[in-house]
């Protein structure tokens, strides 16, 4: 896997570039001194554990031969204050309703749950994950 590279760019905003030449903004929010112009650090790791999650269960749906178009997820964080910090991530997967009773829906939940992501975040950061069938 190749090497990312992060450059401070000033005013509490970097830049990051993917090996591939992908880049990407972060600022600090604007409850911490920023500009909130793009994404925070903390709200990466938020949208991170929810694009891992729906990634995982992509590739299972794959594996098991099942459609797994039109999923989204409205993401949620929590900051705690002393120390400042994620207390709480929750995600509401938007599920395409023919799974709700299919017989591997536990099996693509369960992909999600114990995605790369989920297993490296902190055990002290709550995770509310709620799976929508509407």
């Amino acid at each position: 896997m190749g090497q990312m590279q992060l450059v401070y760019q000033g005013e509490l905003r970097c830049e990051a570039t993917h090996f591939s030449g992908s880049k990407l903004i972060t600022d600090a929010p604007p409850d911490n001194y920023g500009k909130g112009e793009s994404f925070s650090p903390t709200d990466l790791l938020c949208v991170s554990l929810a694009s891992c999650m729906v990634t995982i269960m992509g590739i299972e749906a794959k594996r098991l031969e099942i459609p797994f178009d039109s999923v989204s997820a409205v993401i949620k964080k929590f900051m705690l204050a002393n120390p400042r910090r994620v207390g709480k991530i929750r995600i509401e997967l938007q599920m395409p309703v023919f799974l709700k009773n299919h017989p591997q829906r536990q099996t693509l939940e369960q992909a999600g749950l114990y995605c790369p992501v989920a297993l490296s975040i902190h055990p002290n950061i709550e995770k509310d994950i709620e799976f929508l069938y509407e």
